[in-house]
């Protein structure tokens, strides 16, 4: 990640063009995904999406910028985010703003060679912080998802294994075998 610049203080201010984030008030560029990292995204949103909407549950959206944290101004763009009805009704439409001011209850983040282990662990924790009741880590290269349900309760799913990666009391209803998500082993 770059820096691009201190992040707008007011309403007024122009918002930065492009994919960025806001760490302790500083704008950081967030790098693109890969395409085979956007397919990856695609197939859990492709999944995720319609069980939101058809079981009622809430919504699921991509590349969002969120409010993780006010008294830090730290603001993350998660690959992929589910909100449940219960933090934003269902009969409210998403606002029409640069960021979402309410912290998802599912992050993911589909890891490209781009990432950096710790900036991941870093953000894995901010996410859990600051109230996201699960976070999925998907390395797609290596077949594997790692499920954090807070600091201490982390599930590995493998790809070698026929796992399969689910919702939970979160997203009750969305399961996705790993096989339809990364492939067949050694793809």
């Amino acid at each position: 990640m770059s820096l691009i610049a201190e992040a707008p203080t007011s309403p007024t201010e122009t918002e930065p063009e492009g994919r960025y984030e806001v760490v302790r008030g500083v704008v950081v560029e967030k790098a693109p995904m890969g395409v085979f990292e956007a397919e990856v995204a695609s197939v859990v949103l492709e999944h995720l999406g319609p069980i939101a909407r058809s079981r009622r549950i809430g919504r699921a959206v991509s590349e969002t910028l969120f409010l993780i944290d006010p008294a830090t101004d730290l603001k993350r763009r998660p690959d992929l985010a589910f909100v449940s009805h219960e933090r934003w009704p269902l009969e409210n439409r998403a606002p029409r703003a640069p960021v979402w001011e309410i912290v998802p209850e599912i992050a993911v983040e589909i890891i490209s060679p781009t990432n950096l282990a710790n900036e991941v662990e870093g953000r894995v924790g901010e996410y859990l912080k600051a109230g996201v009741r699960l976070v999925w880590v998907v390395y797609p290269i290596h077949g594997v998802v790692y499920v954090y349900e807070s600091a201490d309760v982390v599930r590995p799913l493998r790809l070698a294994k026929d796992d399969v990666l689910d919702g939970g009391a979160v997203a009750s209803g969305f399961a996705l075998a790993l096989t339809d998500l990364l492939g067949a082993p050694n793809d």
